[in-house]
């Protein structure tokens, strides 16, 4: 599907971005695991959390959906379905990753397929921490989907320091550590989001060293999960960009997750300028606030490698930022881009080039020399599938003098099924 997105001169809105992707997951996750039913609000309707929920399904959990309402009354560990012919897990990398965990520590024999896309993601990363705890799963060429799990022994703990910054892979194991006799630890040196400590109310310390340690065992307490999801912060972040932008214009975004674990583009664009307000709604489980952005003159920025886990999804739309600021901006450390539904280092560049921008690709992240108000006269763009680069170049294509065409539009609906009505609405010249 093409859409064509016309440049704006500006805008004044206020827009309810969908629900929490990674919440939303994990909140079918962890309610398949209690025995109770749990009841989630405003649950995401977008394509990755409802593959979760028909995963849930094959495994036992009874799910009832009324719009945004989800009811889920789980199986409890020890009674998820031992044998299942396959779970498809479509575009999903977390359902894949984290369901992993569960799988290994369930000993469920099954097989965890996906579309073109997932098959190609490596999963190299969580089938070694698994398989040094008991498991037996065999992947093509030992790391790419699809993923065979054969009935396991009952697993050994571990501790496992992270060998890169990453909550999926943290969650599996830690997932895994819930079936698991003695106490599984994850050790990471390097933040990564925290919504599965967060939600099942793991115990978190500070080793000697200054290292996070997250523990998980079969004594863990599992209840079931009744909160109401927040806004997502990863798609709130496309229109926190566009406001910045385009001149004389604000956006307020109520509602919105403000995990620190994940939203360092609001300390980000802070430290470049940016004019923004947040006003703090809840605290527990979740930070969630109601943000108000308005166009700002930025200062370039080189962003701290250190703060790269933490807004891993953002980079994309960054990118674009950089690009109508002034002076050189650029990020490191970012090698995990390449692994994402597409090689988005490479897809971003794409972006880049396609509205003459000026830069340089490295192979982990990218250096951007900007310019405010740079317009360009139009540009054609492929999405590669992937959501993220979709949105990024929708909100591109909102600075350019004629309008702009995304092939593979309907990737957007992976995790904003509402984002092309959102930038209709506008007011597009």
């Amino acid at each position: 599907m093409d859409k064509t997105v016309s440049p704006v001169s500006s805008f004044s809105a206020t827009l309810t971005v969908p629900p929490d992707k990674s919440i939303a997951h994990r909140c079918g996750l962890f309610a398949l695991l209690s025995e109770q039913q749990s009841h989630i609000k405003n649950y995401s309707q977008a394509a990755d959390p409802q593959t979760t929920l028909k995963a849930i399904q094959a495994l036992g959990a009874e799910v009832r959906q009324e719009g945004t309402d989800v009811w889920i009354t789980g199986t409890g560990r020890d009674n998820i379905a031992q044998e299942v012919e396959k779970i498809d897990c479509e575009n999903s990398g977390t359902t894949m990753r984290l369901l992993s965990g569960i799988l290994a520590g369930s000993g469920t024999k099954t097989k965890l397929t996906g579309d073109e896309s997932l098959t190609k993601r490596p999963m190299k990363r969580i089938i070694d921490p698994l398989t040094k705890m008991g498991a037996e799963i065999s992947a093509r060429e030992e790391t790419y989907p699809p993923l065979q799990f054969t009935t396991n022994q009952k697993l050994s703990y571990i501790t496992y320091p992270l060998p890169v910054a990453s909550a999926q892979v943290k969650s599996c194991v830690l997932l895994a550590g819930l079936f698991a006799g003695g106490f599984t630890t994850v050790i990471e040196s390097q933040t990564s989001r925290d919504h599965t400590e967060r939600m099942l109310r793991l115990p978190v310390k500070t080793n000697s060293r200054g290292e996070t340690e997250i523990i998980s065992s079969r004594d863990h307490v599992l209840n079931p999960i009744n909160l109401t999801i927040p806004g997502d912060f990863s798609s709130a972040a496309f229109w926190i960009v566009a406001a910045l932008i385009t001149p004389g214009s604000e956006i307020t975004l109520p509602n919105v997750g403000i995990n620190p674990s994940r939203s360092a583009l609001l300390d980000i664009v802070k430290q470049m300028g940016a004019d923004i307000e947040i006003e703090h709604t809840e605290d527990d489980p979740e930070p969630t606030a109601n943000i108000t952005v308005r166009y700002s003159k930025l200062s370039p920025l080189k962003l701290n490698p250190v703060l790269v886990p933490n807004c891993i999804d953002e980079l994309p739309i960054l990118s674009v930022l950089f690009s109508f600021v002034d002076g050189t901006s650029n990020f490191r450390g970012a090698k995990e881009l390449r692994y994402k539904e597409s090689d988005r280092i490479t897809a971003i560049t794409e972006i880049l080039s396609a509205i003459g921008a000026d830069f340089e690709e490295h192979e982990d992240g990218l250096t951007i020399h900007g310019k405010s108000g740079h317009q360009f006269k139009s540009a054609e763009f492929e999405s590669h599938h992937d959501h993220r680069i979709a949105m990024s170049a929708a909100v591109a294509s909102l600075r350019a003098l004629e309008p702009c065409t995304i092939h593979g539009a309907e990737a957007a609906a992976i995790s904003y099924p509402e984002f092309w009505e959102h930038v209709e609405s506008l007011g597009q010249d």
